[in-house]
């Protein structure tokens, strides 16, 4: 039996979510996005049961927000699976490993099925890797209970992303990785508590010099207030690299190229097709990101200490706190705050170093990831033009003919497929250089996430929509 349809069947038996038999108000919505986030972010708050963080977790913890997931919770995976499912398929669609054609709407929905069993499957597959492997740990006997936890909570996102996809607004995967990087962000910039401050250590609460807050603006204020003004340009440099990344976004999400359409039927009406810059949007740095964090994982894999506070493996070493220090984990780890470093005067050469490599590959990684998913998700000139084709319309002073269509389009999608790939690469190296809270891959995702959202409710029937909404879209 092939493995296509080994997922088929395996399919038919996993859990579901039935899309609505009718048509869906924006408020009905609103309310099912709004009730499936709620319990999102409660389940990120309950703990797994025997659960224990180790030193390796420290480094991770910083991306976690970036997959949507809050390690030593029920959510530890956040949207991993599901992620990590897509990248797999793409690369063996995409390199012809696997015969599918998604440009067909049999192929796209074989894509999907695989897709969601090869989900939940990973899900219990991760789990294993961050228990016994990774940065999560417990006693042998409780192992197998450990996992069945996250893996649990790595299946309830899959069907929550279900939920979202069919009765709420855009995807789930998009909404949690939003959600993480903005409570992320928000308390990067404004929490007035320090790191150590908990319910067990009250006054650990109290910041100071010595015990600074969390928030980068206190911070900053704090140490201006006491005459120490360095530390407070290194404190105030991560918020403004994070609103000069933020606007930069923003400009480049209103950069499109606009193809003229034609109504075959209506002669003189017509209207134009825009095709943005970052035509592939944030899926190229979605999957870049979960590539490169689970060649983390693996090269944590036979990790010994070597010294004192060093740690090493066959991919790399790390110090005491499970950051990467050289090998081949160091150079694909997120360069964080070179900017502070250049004003400061410590940056050195191989900081340099580390910065070009992560920059190239993750260029060279995203626009592999743009071309691919172009290919493989309908987005592609062909499979647009039979689109165009179906709903009457044509090219302007040509005739009726898909094909034409299809030529004019490809000068364009093609270009745009690279192009974009190349863009959010670039910005996300930018953004991590320069050392903006949240890291690149996750300010670019949050403000391309949210405009996509902006986008999909002003698209919507707002008719019976609260009026806040209605004021906020301009109606």
């Amino acid at each position: 039996m092939k493995l296509g349809e080994l997922a088929e069947k395996i399919y038919k038996y996993l859990p579901a979510v039935k899309g609505p038999l009718y048509k869906i108000s924006f408020k009905e919505k609103i309310k099912w996005t709004g009730l499936i986030l709620a319990v999102y972010f409660f389940l990120s708050y309950v703990p797994v049961i025997g659960l224990k963080l180790t030193q390796e977790a420290n480094y991770l913890l910083t991306l976690q927000h970036l997959l949507g997931a809050r390690f030593g919770s029920l959510l530890t995976l956040g949207v991993a699976p599901i992620v990590t499912s897509g990248i797999i398929l793409q690369l063996l669609v995409g390199s012809k490993i696997i015969n599918l054609d998604t440009k067909t709407r049999e192929g796209r929905k074989k894509f999907g099925m695989w897709n969601k069993t090869l989900a939940f499957f990973l899900a219990f597959v991760e789990a294993i890797a961050y228990v016994v492997l990774g940065p999560l740990h417990t006693e042998k006997i409780l192992i197998p209970f450990i996992v069945l936890q996250i893996a649990l909570g790595g299946i309830l996102v899959i069907l929550f992303d279900e939920v979202i996809s069919k009765w709420g607004i855009g995807s789930g995967v998009s909404l949690f990785i939003l959600a993480g990087i903005s409570v992320q962000i928000f308390i990067r910039m404004f929490s007035p508590f320090p790191a150590g401050c908990s319910f067990e250590t009250l006054s650990a609460c109290v910041p100071s010099i010595d015990n600074p807050p969390v928030g980068l603006v206190w911070d900053s204020l704090i140490n201006f207030y006491n005459n120490n003004p360095t530390n407070a340009i290194l404190a105030f440099v991560p918020i403004l690299s994070t609103i000069i990344v933020f606007l930069i976004v923003v400009y480049i999400q209103g950069i499109n190229v606009e193809v003229p359409l034609a109504f075959s039927l209506f002669r003189g009406f017509g209207k134009s097709w825009p095709l943005k810059l970052l035509y592939t949007s944030n899926i190229p740095v979605i999957f870049m990101f979960a590539l490169l964090l689970n060649f983390q994982m693996m090269s944590r894999v036979g990790v010994q200490e070597v010294s004192p506070g060093k740690y090493c493996g066959p991919l790399g070493c790390f110090d005491s706190a499970g950051n990467p220090i050289s090998g081949f984990a160091y150079y694909i780890s997120t360069p964080r705050g070179i900017a502070s470093e250049i004003i400061g005067g410590t940056i050195s050469i191989n900081t340099i170093i580390h910065g070009i490599l992560y920059a190239i590959i993750m260029i060279v990684g995203c626009t592999i990831f743009s071309v691919m998913w172009v290919k493989t998700s309908g987005m592609d000139a062909k499979s647009v033009a039979e689109q165009l084709y179906s709903i009457g319309m044509q090219i302007p002073g040509y005739r009726r003919d898909p094909r034409i269509i299809e030529s004019v389009l490809n000068r364009y999608i093609s270009p745009l497929s690279i192009l974009s790939g190349v863009c959010v690469g670039a910005l996300t190296a930018l953004a991590d250089f320069l050392g903006a809270i949240g890291t690149g891959t996750g300010i670019l995702l949050a403000v391309t996430i949210a405009y996509n959202y902006y986008e999909l409710i002003r698209n919507e029937d707002t008719e019976d929509a609260p009026k806040i909404i209605k004021k906020f879209l301009g109606d």
